[in-house]
């Protein structure tokens, strides 16, 4: 960071109530780390797959969960993006024991390696801290292992079954098992959850309740039943394909995963010589309010979010450059996100400068209560690279988006941010069924900004010499997986 760009931040050119984004972790349908997540965006990768009959039919510990005909009817759409072994957990890394940890619903396990590796990410050695002021808030809007485990016999039943089934435990046994003793919050707001639990977080950062937060979101597809109700609402595309903003918009396919970040005060994570990957300036949750239905989006809730969110930002519409869409490719949503859009961000804009949008949710389904943290990672990779990954499956423009008019443009192939020369600025969006919308934004890191060609020293070769790559792990095996990803690496 040049020492202008210091000047800026601490001078309040930014606002001081900014906050890093130091760690993250994510695992999602075909990628289980950050860096293979942006490799398959870049790409334009789609993870979508049909569904694997071990997801039709759950045996074991839950009993057969093929519940009959829902399971084995065609009326549900056989799509979704999956990931590998959602059984697999070292119940000895975290000192659990087997048989609490066969009780223990997997969306528990998975936040609790993704705390891990987002806090290793972050360079913070996770253990014991005792008093550390450490939130953790964790969006997750289905139980569906508690679902599974309600339909065993009673002699099924023991006294770790609550622990394991309870969705609050989800982000508590993170900090009873890290001794975090900040605010820790498992919250439920629909589809919006995971976007709502970052923006908890932020202001939890900002009122001194956490000096650092784990934020991020959850969501497992382990009942069949868990896709029968979507489609009995006629939420789910029947060809297993989120077409956001196209004219083929019929619905969305259900994916699943997590991904968690942590947070700190800019000016703290500055001054500790944190890997700040980029920045939230601002962030708002409202909700809609009313409505024509319960579940109707409300265009004027949206204008209303985002306009919140630019203000605690110190942002203005123009210095977006990008927008993360909830885009859920429904022909009723769709339009009312692109009109909320263009009113506030799209105004004023040159014909030839449009605003550049996209949605994760065509790389890997739409992940329910954690498809905000997916869209919120995409786009945080896509400042620290700063590429604009392509949105899939965009051909014909929806007859109901006036995209020109609105001065939005589908981001629909890998490109450059449309003013490279700028801090790069953007804004991600999360709307819940119940009207819970979130709206984050972001800015790259400082520093981000490329200096003039011949300026810049590589560090690899600023070292002078030969330096030991040290690699560590909690017993033989973690350390010969550590090692052997990293030789993957290089």
């Amino acid at each position: 960071m040049t020492e202008s760009e210091r000047t800026r931040y601490e001078s309040g050119a930014a606002p001081r109530c900014a906050i890093a984004v130091v760690g993250l972790a994510c695992r999602l349908p075909g990628a289980p780390n950050p860096d293979a997540l942006w490799r398959l965006l870049r790409a334009g990768g789609n993870a979508v797959q049909p569904t694997p009959d071990d997801r039709l039919r759950l045996t074991g510990a839950a009993g057969d969960a093929t519940s009959g005909e829902d399971a084995a009817s065609g009326d549900v759409p056989r799509w979704g993006g999956y990931i590998d072994d959602v059984t697999g957990f070292d119940a000895g890394f975290f000192g659990i024991s087997p048989r609490e940890a066969d009780t223990m619903d997997p969306q528990q396990r998975l936040a609790l390696e993704l705390a891990w590796e987002a806090l290793e990410d972050a360079r913070i050695v996770p253990g014991r801290p005792g008093s550390s002021s450490t939130g953790v808030f964790i969006g997750a809007a289905h139980d569906d292992y508690a679902t599974l485990a309600n339909g065993l016999d009673a002699d099924s039943v023991t006294h770790q079954s609550l622990t394991g089934t309870h969705r609050a435990l989800i982000a508590n046994r993170i900090s009873y098992l890290l001794g975090l003793r900040g605010p820790s919050l498992t919250l439920d707001s629909a589809q919006s959850s995971s976007l709502v639990a970052v923006h908890l977080a932020c202001e939890s950062l900002r009122s001194g309740d956490s000096e650092l937060a784990i934020a991020g979101g959850i969501n497992l597809q382990l009942a069949p039943r868990g896709s029968l109700l979507p489609h009995r609402f006629g939420a789910l595309s029947p060809d297993g394909r989120c077409y956001t903003f196209d004219a083929r918009a019929n619905g969305y396919v259900r994916g699943e995963g997590g991904g968690l970040v942590v947070l700190k005060p800019l000016d703290r994570a500055l001054a500790d010589g944190d890997p700040v990957r980029a920045v939230i300036r601002g962030s708002a949750v409202n909700n809609d309010g009313g409505g024509d239905t319960l579940t109707a989006p409300d265009a004027g809730a949206q204008e209303d979010v985002i306009r919140r969110a630019l203000r605690s930002a110190g942002a203005a519409p123009h210095d977006i450059q990008y927008v993360e869409l909830h885009g859920t490719g429904t022909p009723v949503g769709d339009p009312v996100e692109a009109t909320a859009l263009g009113r506030v961000l799209g105004r004023g804009r040159a014909t030839e400068a449009p605003l550049h949008v996209g949605s994760v949710k065509t790389n890997v389904g739409h992940l329910e209560g954690a498809a905000g943290i997916a869209g919120l990672l995409k786009t945080v990779l896509a400042l620290q690279h700063r590429e604009l990954p392509p949105s899939l499956h965009y051909e014909t423009p929806n007859p109901a988006i006036p995209l020109t008019t609105l001065r939005l443009r589908v981001q629909s192939t890998l490109g450059p941010w449309p003013r490279p020369g700028a801090s790069l600025m953007a804004g991600v969006s999360s709307f819940g069924m119940g009207g819970t919308n979130a709206h984050v934004v972001l800015e790259e890191a400082p520093g981000g900004v490329p200096e003039p060609e011949g300026e810049a020293v590589s560090p690899v070769f600023a070292v002078g010499g030969v330096v030991p790559w040290v690699v560590s792990g909690r017993g033989v095996e973690g350390l010969a997986g550590q090692a052997a990803r990293l030789a993957g690496f290089v």
